[in-house]
């Protein structure tokens, strides 16, 4: 996207877009016909398997009160016990604290460009796709990424943060 195009876009989209172009990643945000809040909407609209999402969970870090953003493989419950163990104890985060703190709204919460920056881990699972989709700030707007540059991007460790899957 050229600079021009970007004015017409969400301003959220537009941070997320200003972010993508900064770091040098090929791909900037999509805007979808349909809303993607959830892993499954945005697969169905793409055309992907929803693990390929990689949705972005905000939590509230009960010591101090800082946001801990899990990005996760969208077909993964996240274990609270497992981020816990890895950061401290979490609660959830209303949405008020998800917009204060990442400047996005639930449903569009990017893993990159936040307002303010949280404590970030990337759900290890992520790597099983060639090519994963976040938001990019808003419900209707989401970026292509490898998992290796997505994890780059958010400058985060891989982490195993997710409830284990039945065999």
């Amino acid at each position: 996207m050229c600079g021009s195009e970007l004015h017409h876009l969400p301003e959220g989209v537009q941070r997320v877009a200003a972010f993508l172009q900064q770091a040098g990643h090929g791909e900037g945000p999509r805007m979808l016909d349909g809303a993607a809040r959830t892993a499954q909407e945005a697969a169905d609209q793409l055309g992907i398997l929803v693990g390929q999402v990689a949705k972005s969970i905000i939590f509230r870090r009960r010591s101090d009160g800082v946001a801990v953003l899990v990005v996760a493989s969208g077909d993964r419950r996240v274990d609270e016990k497992k981020v816990a163990a890895l950061v401290g104890p979490v609660g959830r985060a209303d949405a008020d604290f998800v917009k204060a703190q990442t400047g996005f709204s639930i449903g569009g919460v990017s893993p990159v460009a936040h307002a303010n920056t949280p404590v970030t881990l990337v759900d290890r699972e992520l790597q099983r796709f060639d090519t994963v989709w976040a938001a990019a700030g808003h419900p209707h707007a989401v970026f292509a990424a490898t998992p290796a540059a997505l994890q780059l991007l958010a400058g985060a460790p891989w982490a195993d943060v997710v409830q284990e899957v039945a065999a």
